[in-house]
């Protein structure tokens, strides 16, 4: 696959060149496969635009993209879809054979087809960096990367810039994030370590894509992170915003987020509550943040429990750590 990845881009950057001498000859050709000449300013972005084909599902370009070109294993992307691996490699094997069927050509859309993938690319980009937002940083470089050459391809695109908004905002606390190779939550984090500057640039992308009318899920997640590195945070507003995002998703990964927003904001009880229907008991943040709201209300046997639980779940070893340490501060 790696080797087929560089093919690939060694065969873009020749019908690149091609192009080039071909206008300096003032000849009219096509390139091996007729492609046209493309406005995709890397290499790797193309790549992803090619792989995300509208013939396959939103679900299927996503996961085979990230699969082929993003670096993760079948196991990592399984994480980021909250299935199991078996699940997701099925997955894979039925996109794989639907290209095949098909005929789906391995060839990069013209201009005017591209806004017919750009969910499915922001989907790859923002996957690639959550996965580097838990600590490999060389993915979330290659994401934010990924988002300033699509800024720079679709400049009135509000959830592109929201989407880079988002990156560079969070990746912006990264050095602050861990301390001897365990997690620092937020409201802990030492600001003198946080990138200022890639704070107000994102914030900057986030201004562009509100005046572009921006209101998708991107853009609210970028207001969301504005809003976390504000001091102090106005919780009740993050929940208001968890909210909307939450409508616009239907997603119970945000209703967590929302949750956790409400016992921030003073309500740690109704907090817990809107945790309690969630279906998410394979997603070791559920038991995380239950651990903690029980721990907050006293009920410390329960909190054992689910801190327990996220331990069997937990991947990243700075997370394992640090929940570690949260259950051996657990008193009796």
């Amino acid at each position: 696959m790696t080797t087929a990845r560089n093919r690939a881009v060694d065969r873009i950057r020749r019908d690149r060149t091609l192009q080039t001498k071909l206008r300096l000859l003032d000849v009219q050709e096509a390139t091996e496969d007729s492609m046209d000449e493309t406005s995709i300013p890397d290499e790797r972005l193309e790549l992803i635009f090619t792989c995300c084909h509208p013939a396959l599902s939103l679900e299927g370009q996503v996961a085979l993209t990230l699969r082929s070109l993003g670096g993760l294993t079948s196991g990592e992307i399984a994480r980021a879809f909250l299935v199991p691996e078996e699940t997701m490699t099925k997955r894979l094997v039925r996109a794989r054979q639907k290209i095949k069927e098909a005929g789906i050509p391995f060839r990069v859309p013209p201009a005017h087809l591209l806004p017919d993938r750009v969910a499915a690319v922001l989907a790859v980009v923002y996957l690639i960096f959550n996965e580097g937002y838990g600590g490999r940083g060389d993915l979330a470089g290659e994401a934010i990367r990924l988002g300033r050459a699509l800024a720079e391809l679709m400049p009135d695109e509000p959830e592109v810039h929201g989407l880079l908004a988002l990156m560079l905002m969070n990746d912006a606390r990264r050095e602050a994030r861990f301390d001897e190779d365990t997690v620092v939550l937020l409201a802990d984090q030492d600001r003198s370590l946080w990138d200022f500057d890639q704070i107000a640039t994102g914030k900057a992308s986030l201004e562009r894509a509100l005046a572009l009318s921006g209101r998708g899920p991107y853009v609210v997640q970028a207001a969301i992170a504005a809003l976390h590195v504000e001091e102090p945070q106005d919780w009740a507003e993050l929940a208001v915003l968890y909210g909307e995002l939450g409508r616009i998703t239907g997603s119970p990964i945000v209703e967590l987020n929302q949750a956790v927003a409400v016992a921030e904001a003073g309500d740690v009880g109704a907090g817990l509550a809107q945790l309690e229907h969630l279906d998410l008991d394979g997603y070791h943040y559920l038991h995380a943040t239950r651990a903690e709201l029980l721990s907050r209300l006293d009920r410390v046997d329960e909190a054992r429990v689910a801190y327990e639980r996220a331990l069997q779940l937990v991947h990243s070893d700075a997370e394992r750590r640090f929940l570690e340490q949260r259950l051996a501060e657990l008193h009796d």
